[in-house]
């Protein structure tokens, strides 16, 4: 069945977009005051080069046959992560969480859903660079049926795991956080019959 769920091509020209206004109609809470504090200070909250940090998108990439999620084994920060990155300029959050699930999993036809359902700041401390905050956005992206992931040099291993599984596997709070927000998201999209 087709959705109303944007993929990559969707987004590709899409234009216009206010991340303030993304950023606001996000869960409410401490973690999106500060990313519009953040937006409000700095005009290049989306460089990368932004101190004392800069805005990210990501993605929990879910199955949703059987609500599984794929995590990433990152090779820089040693971590069992979503897959998502750096704005870099892109004012459209969910296309950069599109664009980087589709980049880290190697699977086409991800399809996202909008608004975010989760946003985080936390601290990132990368070899060879300064610690400093990534103020995360963050997605819902289901992937399409039997999709396989294949990754890129950003991650060691990737694989497919029940929510219970994620504690076992180290996941912070914010994952876990994402993960039920995303999973719950999920089901209001099943019961209204949009997937």
């Amino acid at each position: 069945m087709t959705t109303g769920l944007p993929v990559l091509a969707d987004l590709h020209g899409r234009t216009g977009v206010d991340p303030a206004g993304v950023v606001a109609n996000g869960p409410p809470g401490p973690e999106q005051d500060r990313i519009l504090d953040l937006l409000a200070a700095h005009n290049d909250a989306l460089d990368r080069t932004c101190r004392p940090g800069h805005l990210t998108g990501s993605a929990l990439v879910v199955d949703p046959a059987d609500s599984r999620i794929l995590v990433m084994f990152h090779t820089k920060l040693q971590r069992w992560l979503q897959p998502g990155g750096h704005a870099d300029g892109d004012d459209d959050l969910a296309r950069v969480a599109l664009r980087e699930a589709t980049e880290e999993t190697g699977m086409a036809g991800l399809r996202v859903s909008e608004p975010p359902v989760d946003l985080d700041v936390h601290v990132v401390d990368p070899p060879a660079e300064d610690a400093h905050e990534h103020h995360d956005v963050r997605y819902l992206v289901l992937a399409p049926p039997g999709s396989v992931p294949v990754g890129n040099h950003e991650s060691q291993d990737l694989k497919w795991v029940a929510r219970s599984d994620l504690e076992s596997l180290g996941a912070d709070a914010g994952l876990l956080r994402l993960a039920d927000r995303a999973l719950a998201r999920l089901a209001e999209l099943e019961a209204a019959g949009l997937l």
